[in-house]
């Protein structure tokens, strides 16, 4: 790929699928007309219920998306990081995790967090800014949503190499050091802008060389909030994991049932002791960076309308339709439900209890801290002063 300047020319480099030289390696399951076709690497076996299932869950995330959005704008939330686009992508990718692997999500991981059984109100509450993410990672196998650009990285990939000096992987029941535990990996999600921080490639780094039992999963969406691909790479980000040393592929992003299928057999290869993989999912962010930004500054509407034809919703409903596997009924339901969710999440988002000041100082450190203690004391008298004008 090459460099050339000019808003058109990025445009309409972006919005292209994988050139020709590249088809070979790019894994599709379902086509954006919902044909279903197959891959000799991903042989795929599922039911008509669980597509169904993929269906509603693709539907019911992108209402909370919409939701969200809507709160934002209303006053109701300080700021909102939509997955518009990208719901095939999470979903396809989280429904392939077994309850024992663990999440390293980056802030826009709605998908998966409702795969991993995170209640939605729960990310709101982020985002309202009444708590700093109100889930045990343990319990749901799904850390902390994470700001900084990259380090989750860093940080699934230590937990990565510490389950492996468990003897928690390669799924031997006999191993004394955890007998209980059936194999467990690690996947860490990130953007292709993270793929230029240093966190990300010194995560490759140890990775490659530790064999750590981690699948990286790139949602290459396009624009690194406002900087083309072309600036971040010269080379399909997938390609990349050759010079660390472990194998890289990309799959469609915009097709839930090959997201699914390559991230399931990177998961179990990474169980079984086989190392790290990384996918690159070839998708698109339809939506903003954030609700702080305007796309319209740096990409042309000509791009979002030709990435709106390969909407992984409309695919997945267009192949359940065609084949017969989901009836008027089925989709009047999931909308039903859809519409539900929404009054629900509005009217929680509004409830939620402000947080007392104090708060913020809870949960910092394990113990004592002299500097956090002075900050605490000096805050309190601070607004104890408040009360004593007052009288």
């Amino acid at each position: 790929m090459t460099v050339e300047s000019g808003a058109a020319t990025t445009a309409a480099q972006s919005n292209q699928e994988p050139p020709p030289d590249q088809a070979g390696e790019f894994v599709q399951l379902l086509t954006p007309e919902g044909e279903r076709i197959d891959h000799p690497d991903y042989p795929l076996d599922l039911s008509a219920a669980d597509i169904r299932g993929m269906y509603r869950d693709l539907v019911l995330v992108r209402r909370i998306d919409n939701e969200a959005i809507a709160l934002q704008r209303q006053g109701e939330l300080g700021i909102w990081a939509s997955l518009l686009g990208q719901e095939a992508a999470q979903i396809g990718s989280g429904r392939a995790l077994s309850p024992n692997d663990m999440v390293f999500p980056t802030y826009r991981e709605h998908g998966v967090a409702w795969c991993r059984g995170i209640d939605p109100v729960k990310l709101l509450e982020l985002y309202r800014g009444v708590s700093h993410g109100g889930w045990a990672p343990e319990e749901h196998k799904f850390h902390l949503y994470t700001i900084v650009i990259g380090s989750q990285t860093l940080h699934a990939t230590g937990y990565a190499m510490g389950i492996q000096r468990d003897g928690a992987v390669g799924g031997d029941p006999d191993n004394p050091k955890a007998p209980e535990r059936p194999g467990e990996a690690v996947i860490a999600y990130f953007g292709d802008g993270a793929t230029s921080q240093g966190d990300v490639n010194e995560a490759f780094v140890f990775a490659s060389v530790f064999n750590a039992p981690i699948v990286f999963f790139c949602q290459n969406n396009q624009w690194a909030i406002s900087e083309p691909l072309e600036k971040q790479s010269r080379i399909p980000l997938y390609q990349r994991a050759r010079g660390f040393g472990f194998p890289g592929l990309r799959v469609d992003g915009n097709d839930v049932l090959a997201c699914y299928a390559v991230t399931q057999k990177a998961m179990q290869a990474a169980r079984e002791g086989q190392g790290p993989t990384l996918i690159e999912a070839f998708t698109y962010r339809m939506g903003a960076h954030t609700t702080t930004d305007d796309p319209t500054r740096y990409r042309l509407a000509s791009e979002l309308e030709a990435w709106r034809l390969r909407d992984p919703i409309e695919r997945v409903r267009s192949y359940l339709a065609r084949s017969g596997q989901a009836n008027a009924a089925f989709f009047e339901q999931i909308e039903t439900e859809a519409a539900e969710l929404g009054t629900r999440l509005r009217a929680a988002c509004r409830e939620l209890p402000d947080p007392p000041p104090m708060a913020m100082f809870d949960h910092v450190y394990t113990g004592a801290n002299a500097i956090l203690d002075a900050d605490r004391a000096g805050y309190e008298a601070y607004l104890d002063g408040f009360e004593e004008a007052a009288r």
